[in-house]
């Protein structure tokens, strides 16, 4: 995959017997305007293990990543790249490696995990309700930023809440 200057946020929901995968690319923070959708239906998906998530959820991204023409800037997914100071690997992490370092990674968590140190905590609109924001591959005083400043007037994005949309109406 050759390097482009876009944006990817992914989500997944898990069925009964599978899992669909959605993500939307985008070229700026700011805009509402979606490039293209991508989905992906995942037949086999592995069993929620507690601390581990990254196994169940890592390979349905990596087969939405996989459809992409190219490899995009940044990946955005909902959770977390790291869960402590000490940079204990989460899902973010994992996709991080998983495509060689080569796109940043940014991780929005709407729940605290306890004892994170290593997040930025945004508000957005009227909400009081912060999003926990970690990152691998851009600073995250950055990844932070851009998060708050994309576009809508609510605690989620636009862009965000459509992905998570997308991949629960398929």
């Amino acid at each position: 995959m050759s390097q482009t200057p876009r944006y990817f946020c992914m989500d997944v929901d898990y069925r009964a017997d599978h899992a669909l995968a959605a993500g939307i690319l985008f070229d700026d923070w700011e805009s509402d305007t979606i490039i293209q959708t991508f989905s992906a239906n995942i037949e086999e998906v592995a069993p929620y293990q507690s601390g581990q998530f990254y196994k169940r959820e890592l390979p349905c991204l990596t087969q939405l990543i996989d459809q992409l023409p190219a490899l995009p800037t940044v990946l955005i997914v909902d959770g977390y790249v790291y869960l402590d100071d000490q940079q204990k690997m989460a899902l973010g992490a994992y996709l991080w490696e998983q495509y060689g370092r080569q796109a940043a990674v940014i991780g929005v968590a709407k729940k605290r995990f306890k004892g994170n140190q290593a997040t930025a905590e945004i508000t957005r609109g009227s909400s009081k309700t912060p999003l926990f924001i970690t990152s691998a591959g851009i600073e995250l005083n950055i990844a932070a930023t851009h998060i708050q400043n994309m576009h809508g007037n609510f605690r989620i994005p636009t862009l965000l809440k459509q992905v998570d949309q997308l991949c629960r109406s398929q």
